[in-house]
């Protein structure tokens, strides 16, 4: 099996796809690979791509409100913000400001 064939690569696939400035959530992710249920799972997934050689933006992908959620598991507890801030996505308490406007869905990737 290649690895794009598995969960996890499928996730690495399309958050690879996510364009600087842009976030998408991870309900996004689980159902555009065909798994509508596995929201947590594409977190987990995320949650252990510093294991693989190439990186994968993981700070892009937010929750279904656009809470940093997942910035805990990130090497310092502001890691996650800075890395948007820095693609110019301002944060606020913790949250993606102008997040439907920023959202990007891997379902429609050009629009």
């Amino acid at each position: 099996m290649k690895a794009s064939d598995d969960f996890f690569g499928k996730v690495y696939a399309i958050t690879r796809q996510i364009p600087p400035g842009r976030v998408t959530s991870y309900g996004a992710i689980a159902r555009c690979i065909g798994s509508p249920g596995a929201s947590r799972m594409v977190g987990w997934a995320l949650n252990h791509c510093y294991t693989l050689s190439e990186f994968i933006p993981a700070h892009r992908v937010v929750n279904r409100n656009g809470h940093l959620t997942g910035k805990h598991h990130f090497r310092h507890p502001d890691l996650m913000q800075q890395l948007l801030e820095n693609e110019g996505v301002q944060v606020q308490n913790d949250q993606v400001v102008h997040f439907k406007a920023l959202f990007w869905d891997p379902a429609y990737p050009t629009a």
